[in-house]
């Protein structure tokens, strides 16, 4: 049985692209000022949750705001490549909605990563880390494309999900399953 029965699941900061619509996946860009700033708010919020650990991605957006939150929370920051954003091949950098258009969807984009094996990816990563963690609450710092399919395989009623940047989900262990108490939380700008 799992010793972690909380875990909060937080998208990076904001980056350029991100503000410019284009498909981030691999690539690797930076959080900008705005990102800098959401990834403290995040920081602030999560770490009044005690986490254990942090862990992110490898992309420096995530790196970036996972060790804002461990910082913060007095907790070590630790890199799982399985929580990497999802890769969209030629179309990286693209504005979303183009690609959209020309394809109907990003699914069907030639050379995109199925939706299916990022899910697998990411479930993995989840239940590995959760089983591997000591004593909880630990924080998994990722992407939209890593977030919403986990939210939606625990609680089907939420649909498309929501992921704005540098937002936070609760999920809790209660009798043996995974429950989604709360998503798409935004720290308050103050």
């Amino acid at each position: 049985m799992a010793r972690v029965t909380r875990v909060y699941l937080a998208r990076h900061g904001q980056t350029a692209l991100n503000v410019g619509g284009r498909l981030r996946g691999l690539s690797d860009p930076p959080l900008d000022d705005e990102g800098l700033a959401e990834a403290e708010r995040l920081g602030a919020v999560l770490a009044d949750r005690r986490p254990t650990v942090v862990f992110s991605s490898p992309l420096q957006r995530a790196v970036a705001t996972a060790a804002v939150i461990a910082r913060r929370a007095g907790v070590e920051a630790k890199v799982d490549a399985r929580l990497n954003d999802r890769d969209y091949g030629p179309w990286t950098g693209k504005v979303k909605t183009d690609v959209e258009h020309q394809f109907g969807s990003i699914d069907e984009a030639p050379g995109v990563e199925p939706a299916s094996e990022v899910f697998a990816r990411a479930k993995a990563a989840f239940l590995e880390l959760v089983e591997e963690a000591d004593n909880g609450p630990i924080v998994l710092v990722s992407h939209d494309a890593i977030n919403r399919p986990l939210l939606r395989a625990f609680d089907p009623s939420l649909g498309e999900v929501g992921q704005r940047t540098a937002c936070w989900n609760q999920l809790s262990l209660v009798d043996g399953s995974w429950r989604v108490d709360s998503y798409d939380q935004k720290p308050d700008a103050s």
